[in-house]
């Protein structure tokens, strides 16, 4: 299986669609002394749905065509410049059309073909790769019309769906499904907070809208998943909330700047919850936190579990990135900071971006037989994994040769012995499992190890 932007469409090659309806004739048998009326022919039931035929009318003529001519690359410069397509949406009458910055991102020309024939220059206001949006004006010389924004929070699995775009360059095209499933991470980026949709998505649907039954843009077409790079009915759409937030900061600024707190996270799953004490499952686990970061100046360390940002929930670490995303730079944020099974609120004043310092790492001896460690002393800090038993804890949970354990149940390690005794002090204190964090190639990560009988 592979994940594919849905890409924009190139130039479609020519060729003809054939339809070929094939008849049976009926002839009546000789000497046949009787014949039988056929039995009636019954439809059978038609699911119950939404009709879309009337939203699809009312909003077509917010939905765009979007050509691209992307020049061509240093190493094929006699190369003619590449065409490509797209598809997009008005958000603002004043000529503001979004669509997905993978659309426009290379483009050295951009135009905007609308539903009623009229064609116009586009200008990119700019970009955001990190959740695919880009922002497309053009002067229409009057208000075109706009689409409506959702609340995508709002949205419920199940729901019914239209996806709207130019799919193969083939012109504007309609289809409809559900919601399969909302939140999804695909691998896109940090930000990653899919609708996923069965409304049959293809090459050219890129930047198009998924609208619900009332007629609102829920959602953004992004990307598909696919073997073979068409519709199996896996897509997956931007919130429209996000793309409200990205679009304005692109309206305004150019450019999306984000709070940035310095930090690597990793999800808390009920074994990593057990090992740190905590009551059960959920939460932003701090991996890393980056010495001079924001996280570092408000006290913030690694093995903290932020439960919460603002005063909301937050589950899984894509829930605290994307609400320090949406916060600027300078901006402060209160968070809530479990430590040691103590939960409490600390203040961060957020950093912008920046450039990830790795930390440098040299191996320099002991054991945890129980856990099939062998150590190393390092002149670095911390403690470096010298060797890991086949078959042991440890090479089922994936420590290597080379890595560095950092921590430990808590306990910052700068020596074997530190290791051994603080595993040892769980055991004897009846724990289950112990977390340990580690650094490998520069990131850091906690390791939750069962603790068997020694």
């Amino acid at each position: 299986m592979a994940l594919f932007r849905t890409p924009p469409r190139r130039a479609l090659a020519a060729g003809a669609l054939a339809l070929a309806l094939g008849t049976t004739a009926l002839t009546a048998l000789p000497g046949l002394a009787e014949t039988r009326a056929a039995p009636p022919i019954v439809a059978p039931a038609r699911l119950a749905g939404p009709d879309f035929a009337d939203v699809a009318a009312r909003v077509a003529p917010s939905v765009v065509r979007i050509s691209v001519a992307e020049a061509a690359r240093p190493a094929a410069l006699d190369a003619p410049r590449r065409a490509g397509q797209g598809s997009g949406f008005v958000i603002d009458g004043a000529g503001y059309i979004a669509t997905n910055a993978h659309v426009v991102g290379e483009a050295q020309r951009v135009r905007v073909g609308l539903a009623d024939g009229r064609e116009f220059e586009g200008r990119v206001i700019g970009l955001d790769r990190a959740t695919d949006i880009a922002l497309v004006k053009v002067e229409a010389g009057a208000p075109l019309p706009a689409v409506t924004l959702s609340d995508s929070d709002a949205a419920r699995v199940g729901e019914w769906v239209m996806a709207m775009g130019n799919p193969f360059g083939l012109g504007g095209s309609v289809t409809a499904g559900i919601i399969s499933a909302r939140g999804r991470q695909i691998g896109a980026g940090p930000y990653d907070d899919f609708i996923q949709t069965d409304a049959p998505i293809n090459p050219g649907n890129s930047g198009g809208p998924l609208f619900n039954a009332a007629g609102e843009a829920v959602g953004m077409n992004t990307a598909i998943f696919s073997p073979s790079g068409g519709n199996v009915g896996i897509g997956f759409a931007v919130p429209s909330n996000m793309l409200r937030q990205v679009t304005a900061e692109l309206r305004e600024h150019g450019r999306v700047d984000r709070g940035r707190l310095g930090v690597a996270l990793q999800p808390v799953d009920a074994e990593m919850a057990a090992a740190l004490g905590l009551a059960g499952p959920g939460g932003a686990l701090l991996s890393t936190v980056e010495p001079g970061s924001a996280a570092a100046a408000a006290g913030l360390r690694p093995g903290d579990v932020v439960v919460a940002v603002a005063g909301r929930e937050v589950k899984a670490p894509r829930d605290l990135a994307a609400a320090i995303g949406a916060a600027r730079p300078g901006s402060t944020v209160a968070l809530d900071v479990v430590r040691d099974g103590a939960r409490a609120e600390r203040s961060v004043t957020l950093g912008g971006a920046q450039r990830r310092e790795a930390a440098a790492a040299e191996p320099a001896s002991g054991a945890t037989p129980a856990l099939g460690l062998g150590l190393a002393a390092r002149r670095e800090g911390g403690v470096a994994v010298a060797s890991v038993v086949p078959g042991s804890i440890a090479a089922e949970r994936g420590l290597q040769p080379g890595d560095v354990i950092r921590r430990v149940g808590g306990r910052v390690t700068e020596t074997p012995r530190d290791v051994v005794e603080a595993v040892g002090a769980a055991r004897d204190a009846g724990r289950g499992s112990i977390a340990l964090q580690v650094e490998r190639e520069g990131a850091s990560r906690f390791v939750a190890l069962p603790l068997r009988a020694a």
